[in-house]
């Protein structure tokens, strides 16, 4: 039976190729020549007996057929290495490396690694703060959760948690302000502003949304300084310099600490985009991916518990 099988490098070449929809990334990736690559896929496609890519101008797609039988080679080749890591002993196979962007680390899931690292004591646990995202494609990275509309190139992705905007402010900013007792008062309030939200169009929720949505469209309004994370716009809102617009997830442990109100809960803006995690093909049941998602899914119920 071992000899109908193809070789193994014709399937590291069409895995690689197929995940990138570039021969030459692929040859970069397992550091061999262009053709290199290029000749291990026709041998594939000679044992096959199809093709498995479709040749366009300046790029190649995966056929049907390729498209499935990439799906099982991904799969195969992770069972592959977990195995041989398993074997092995390696210290890779201990290091349990998450990825994710600052402002989610430090609000939310940085608070909370204590309790990852307490229930699988079998691993190293490294986070990996990373902002603009990682590429996963380097193998360090075991798994990350990512922040946007849940498309992302080459990675399978499962949505986690969405999340809400509402006004936010320190209780001494907010008794300052005479109390905040209308959605109109924020009038004359400095408003603090996450740089991401000013400027993608495609966002719902900005300040000029959430006016609109509070039924306040005429309601004059400060620019107001701009962060490029909304941690940081947070934590300006903490110090007593503005109101923010807060993002639920993020601001809930400083809700609960009393650090922060939120004068107007009766008006959210729901976001567009959402938390994610992601992984790289072939691993949703590797156990590093498995413990993230366990892990991930028991602090989320906790904490959707916690919010109502």
């Amino acid at each position: 039976m071992i000899e109908r099988l193809p070789p193994l490098q014709t399937l590291r070449a069409f895995e690689a190729a197929g995940r990138l929809l570039s021969m030459t990334l692929a040859a970069e990736e397992l550091h061999v020549t262009h053709g290199a690559v290029s000749r291990h896929i026709k041998t594939l496609e000679e044992h096959l007996g199809v093709a498995l890519f479709r040749r366009l101008t300046r790029r190649i797609a995966l056929t049907d057929e390729g498209a499935r039988f990439h799906e099982a080679v991904s799969r195969l080749l992770a069972d592959l290495i977990r195995e041989t890591e398993r074997i092995s002993g390696q210290k890779s196979a201990e290091q349990l490396t998450i990825s994710t962007g600052i402002s989610f680390a430090s609000k939310w899931l940085g608070p909370r690694l204590h309790r990852l690292i307490a229930r699988y004591p079998e691993f190293d646990i490294h986070l990996d703060i990373t902002d603009p995202d990682a590429d996963l494609m380097n193998e360090r990275i075991d798994a990350a959760v990512r922040y946007g509309y849940g498309r992302y190139p080459n990675v399978v992705s499962e949505r986690i948690l969405e999340e809400t905007f509402t006004p936010v402010c320190s209780p001494a900013y907010r008794e300052e302000m005479g109390g905040l007792l209308s959605v109109r008062s924020l009038a004359a309030c400095r408003l603090l502003h996450e740089d991401r939200l000013l400027h993608d169009d495609r966002m719902l929720a900005n300040w000029e949304r959430w006016f609109a949505l509070a039924g306040a469209d005429g309601t004059p309004r400060s620019r107001g300084p701009i962060y490029s994370h909304g941690s940081m716009a947070i934590e300006a809102a903490i110090r007593g310099e503005g109101v923010a617009l807060g993002r639920s997830v993020l601001v809930a442990e400083d809700i609960a600490a009393g650090r922060l109100v939120a004068p107007f809960p009766q008006h959210r803006l729901k976001a567009e985009r959402g938390y994610d995690l992601v992984y790289r093909p072939g691993n949703r049941d590797h156990p590093k991916v498995c413990a993230v998602r366990d892990w991930l899914a028991a602090e989320i119920r906790q904490f959707l518990t916690d919010a109502v």
